[in-house]
């Protein structure tokens, strides 16, 4: 299986992770760092009425994320993520720390989670690279 990555908030701090891995090649094929709202539309498909709906912070683009990740790529398992790192940008309703997670497979199985984390901006983007890593898993035990 090959894996897929949608980034947001961790700017590319996922793929930096799995590469990091020798041998990572087998089974990582790609990445997606879609930073602006713009590059989740273009780059992943993700709809501008979710966005303008819901935010670029959000359960339903992160799962529009994974989805479009997958279709433009040749893996059989992606991951996504979007969040407010901070320290700024966070409201009463979407704090900082607040991160969207969706793992899917290409042949539809998808997950998703919603965690609030604390911290600094630096210990969010970690928390939720290890999130997003450790969600494979979970992702693929359900297979």
């Amino acid at each position: 299986m090959m894996l897929v990555t949608a980034e947001s908030c961790t700017g590319g701090w996922i793929g930096e992770a799995i590469t990091a891995v020798p041998g990572s090649s087998v089974w990582f094929e790609r990445g997606f760092i879609t930073y602006s709202n713009a590059s989740k539309h273009e780059m992943l498909g993700v709809r501008q009425a979710i966005l303008d709906q819901y935010g670029a912070v959000s359960p339903q683009t992160a799962r529009e994320m994974v989805i479009g990740a997958l279709t433009a790529s040749h893996a059989q398992i992606g991951v996504s993520v979007t969040g407010i790192a901070g320290p700024d940008g966070g409201t009463a309703i979407k704090p900082v720390g607040m991160v969207c997670f969706a793992w899917a497979t290409k042949d539809g199985l998808i997950r998703q989670e919603t965690r609030f984390f604390d911290g600094t901006r630096e210990t969010i983007r970690y928390a939720a690279v290890v999130a997003a890593l450790q969600g494979i898993p979970q992702l693929l035990d359900r297979i």
